[in-house]
This record gives C-alpha cells, structure tokens and sequence, in this order.
C-alpha cells in the first residue's frame, strides 16, 4: 500500500490525520481540492488521486524527466515536488495540453516525426518540450547558447540548443534524434 494514502478505516487514531493537509491544484483547467499526507508528491498526487497516469514514474530521483509536468509554466520533475508546498499552484499535463480534440502543435510534431518508440518517456518528453520552447521565447540562455546573444532576446533553437535544453529528459528507446527534429519542426 503507498504510504501516503489514507486508509478509511483509520479507526479514530488521531494520528491518521497528523500529517495532513487540505490543498487545491489547479490540474490541466480544474480545481482540485485534496487532503494529502505532507510526504505525497505531484506524481503521485496526479496518478494515484487524480487518475492522471500520463506522467511516468522512471526513476523516483528526477534524474529520468518521466514525469515531467509544467507548474506554473515552468517544467518540472513532479517526483520530487511535495504536493503540499504547491498550494494553488496551475499543473499542466500531457492530459491538459491539447485543445479538446485538437493536439498540442508538440504532440503532432512527435507524432508527424515518429519521435517515439514504447512511449514510457514521450509525456515527460513533450511537457518539458513545451517548456523548452518557452524558456527559449523568454531568453533563457543553455550551456551552449552563445556568449555573445543577449539574455533578454529570445533564443534560437538549433538542434545543439533543442538537446542541450531536452538533456534532462532520457529515453531508453534512442529516439533522440527524432525527438530533436519535432521540437524543431515547432520552434520558432
């Protein structure tokens, strides 16, 4: 049983509830109240109590980008974020990306390109894409950006900068050099 998951039958232990709080996300558009032990993470807030179950568990250490999911905009590794220091904050998954039936520009991208082999990674893939795409838009400079481009300036992505930025995002599949080419395909 995951111990971060209240049992009903908790019997009137006043312990059941100790480490506990009431929170609201904001996941893909819809508010969502919960009670949640302190320990319970993003991932699994959103697989185990959401039934969200797009963004993977790989590594449980952040070091895969499996459960890549945008918080507040900015891409993160839900596996290592507790869910109760993110209050009201807007999670945004593979779930909520598309416009109803209409896919994200990112997920036609890895679809037109084959940019997938089993799958497992590809949500995690896409999200932290997204977030590529946004840091570059608001002039995040990479490692490899040049030194010379200015900060404030949106950055181009040329396939250097897409693998460099998409680095945390690992594929036991290979499919990198396709994953690169759709992300290049919506790039600016």
């Amino acid at each position: 049983m995951d111990p971060t998951t209240r049992r009903e039958d908790d019997g009137g232990d006043p312990r059941a509830t100790t480490g506990s709080s009431a929170l609201t996300l904001n996941v893909n558009g819809t508010e969502r109240t919960l009670t949640l032990d302190h320990r319970t993470t993003v991932l699994d807030t959103l697989r185990h109590h959401l039934g969200l179950t797009g963004a993977k568990k790989g590594c449980d250490h952040g070091q895969c980008g499996a459960c890549t999911v945008l918080v507040d905009g900015r891409r993160a590794n839900s596996c290592l974020l507790l869910a109760v220091a993110y209050d009201g904050a807007r999670i945004t998954t593979i779930e909520g990306l598309a416009d109803g039936q209409r896919l994200h520009p990112l997920q036609e991208a890895f679809l037109d390109r084959d940019a997938l082999q089993c799958g497992y990674c590809t949500p995690g893939q896409i999200c932290s894409a997204v977030g590529v795409l946004r840091e570059a838009a608001d002039g995040f400079p990479s490692h490899v950006t040049g030194h010379t481009a200015p900060v404030t300036a949106p950055a181009h992505l040329d396939a250097a900068e897409i693998r460099e930025r998409m680095s945390g995002n690992l594929c036991r599949c290979g499919a990198y050099p396709r994953i690169v080419e759709a992300v290049g395909d919506v790039a600016p």
